[in-house]
This record gives structure tokens, C-alpha cells and sequence, in this order.
């Protein structure tokens, strides 16, 4: 079987669960995709990531994975690897732009390389010593700062510290979930997500961007996946000319990291308009509550559409890499 008909005659395993700090998230997503995907009529099963992995992909008869795994171990190129060593395609980037993508310190750097826009810092690494008058004089930073894991999602880990004191404490938690920790300064503004659908021979479709307007202005890990805690304005209200700058921006961090199938920049903007680009999130949430669902409703495509066009998009990297993956 190839193709088209790995997905509609094949069966379809819903990657999930793992053992990342974002495990629950991955659960609700791949539960969410998995529903979809059985309603669109597809012969799926939910598989949870485990050491069994590799039977599991022989007993079930697995043809294609579609990934809903968040965090290390399924959004770092680690299971992309994996299944292109046994030869199953799998939805979402591949081996080499996970990594890039999910590690923020090589994402920052490449995107610095390209020219786009991202907030300014330094990275201070588990037992490093370095006082923090050093550390923000080395990286020209004013109060607040933003400090946070290298490679976490879903803001775990995350401190916006406004005073001195907070200092230690920023950092101690930075470095319980990475040795390196990220040093940003803080953007204030608007905080705005454009997420990307990737389309065989065309340029990924940019959808509509949501702004985020959270509780106390921290769009933490409460803020993101309790309902009802946290506005969201999609299409965000910006002037059409910073609209047209971060789709723009989107699609070149996009296109410079290598990415396919899904993913999602997020940015902060100033008062005055000027983007930044925190991250990208190569394999965004397919919850309830997630932005790539409300991006894509208010383009006109559902979420059980939204869920198949992920899926194709393993067949379309299939088709012009002559990989799995």
C-alpha cells in the first residue's frame, strides 16, 4: 500500500501519553484526534507510548502514526527517529526539525542566523556561576525577565520574575526540567499565535491569528487547559500591516527550521507593533481548549477536517522525501 490508500485502507495509530511532563495534555489531544479520526471513517487506535512501543506498532498493525506526544520524547525528533527506523510514516516535522524546534536556545539561534525578530537573553546552564547583576549586565536586560526551561512546552517551568528576589527561585525551577535555563527579556504587549498548515507543493496555509488574553497577563499552564480561564480573539485585532508581518514572520521561522504538516509560532508584540517570536510548537495541541482548532474553525475547517489534513500531511512528506518520514 501506498499513498492515499495507507490511510484508507491501513490501520492508524494515535500516539499519546509518553512520559513527559505534559503527559495529560497528550492524553485529551490524542483522545480528541482519535474520536475524529474514527467518525471520518478511518481505522484508528490509541496506542500510549511506553517501553512496549515497538510491539505494540507490530501486534496492532500499524501503517501510519499520527502523533499527538507533547514534550521530550515526542516533540524532540526521539520518536521521529524511532519510526523512521521501522518504517512507518508518521504526521507533523521530521526527525531534525523536532529537535531544532523543541530545544528553544538552538531554535533561537537558527532564527537570529535568518534574521527574524526574537527577544533578547542569555542561557545559564545547571550549576553554572554566574550572579544575576552578571547575567542581565552580559545580556543588556532590564527587570522583568522572562526565565524558563530550554525544552518544556506548555509553559511548564515558566517564571516571569519582576524583582531581584524571585531571582533564585526562577532558576531553581528553570533547572529542575533542563540544565539549561533561558534568560529572555520580558515583551510586553499582545500575546499572538499563527498556526500553519503545511500543503504538498504549495506553501503551508497560515491561519488566522488568536490572540491570547490571559489572567494577570501570564498565559501559564492553568491559563492554557482550565475552560473559561482565558480569553482568545481570533482573528486577532492587530492592524493589517503587523497581521501581514507575523503571517510573514510564521511562515519563514516555518520554512527556515524545515518544518511539515502542523505547527504553531507564538509571539509576543509591542505596544507599538514590533514582533518577536518566542518558539514554535511542531506539534501543537489538538485539545478542547487548543489554538490550532480555534485558528482553523475560524477558517472555515473543522476539527474533524483539520485532523484528516494533518494526517494526509505524513503521506505528502512520504511522497516527496521517498521516506517514512
Amino acid at each position: 500500500m501506498i499513498g492515499k490508500a495507507l490511510l484508507t485502507q491501513g490501520r492508524i495509530g494515535v500516539l499519546m501519553g509518553g512520559q513527559s511532563s505534559e503527559r495529560e495534555v497528550s492524553l485529551r489531544t490524542g483522545a480528541a484526534v482519535h474520536r475524529a479520526l474514527c467518525r471520518r471513517g478511518y481505522d484508528a487506535v490509541t496506542i500510549d507510548v511506553g517501553p512496549t512501543l515497538s510491539r505494540e506498532l507490530q501486534d496492532q498493525k500499524i501503517a501510519v502514526a499520527f502523533l499527538a506526544l507533547h514534550g521530550p520524547g515526542g516533540e524532540d525528533g526521539s520518536i521521529q527517529g524511532f519510526l523512521e527506523t521501522v518504517g512507518i510514516p508518521y504526521t507533523g516535522s521530521g526527525v531534525h526539525a523536532s529537535a531544532v524546534g523543541m530545544h528553544k536556545v538552538t531554535t533561537k539561534t537558527v532564527l537570529v542566523a535568518h534574521g527574524i525578530p526574537v527577544p533578547a537573553g542569555l542561557v545559564i546552564k545547571r550549576g553554572e556561576r554566574l550572579s544575576r547583576a552578571q547575567a542581565l549586565r552580559s545580556a543588556k536586560l532590564r527587570w522583568p525577565v522572562v526565565v524558563k526551561p530550554a525544552s518544556e512546552g506548555s509553559t511548564i517551568g515558566v517564571t516571569i520574575v519582576k524583582k531581584p528576589a524571585q531571582w533564585d527561585e526562577a532558576l531553581a525551577l528553570a533547572h529542575r526540567y533542563d540544565r539549561d535555563a533561558m534568560v529572555e527579556a520580558y515583551i510586553p504587549g499582545h500575546e499572538v499565535t499563527v498556526s500553519l498548515l503545511g500543503r504538498k507543493d504549495e506553501l503551508p496555509l497560515a491561519l488566522p491569528a488568536v490572540e491570547i488574553v490571559a489572567p494577570d497577563g501570564f498565559y501559564d499552564f492553568s491559563a492554557k487547559y482550565e475552560k473559561g480561564k482565558t480569553r482568545y480573539l481570533c482573528p486577532a485585532p492587530l492592524p493589517s500591516a503587523v497581521t501581514k508581518q507575523i503571517r510573514n514572520l510564521a511562515l519563514r521561522t516555518y520554512d527556515v527550521l524545515g518544518c511539515a504538516g502542523a505547527a504553531r509560532v507564538d509571539f509576543r508584540i509591542t505596544p507599538r507593533g514590533r514582533p518577536y517570536v518566542l518558539e514554535i510548537n511542531t506539534v501543537p495541541g489538538m485539545t478542547e481548549t487548543s489554538l490550532l482548532p480555534m485558528a482553523a474553525a475560524q477558517a472555515g475547517i473543522d476539527y474533524e477536517e483539520l485532523t484528516e489534513r494533518i494526517l494526509e500531511s505524513a503521506i505528502a512528506r512520504m511522497s516527496q522525501t521517498g521516506h517514512a518520514a
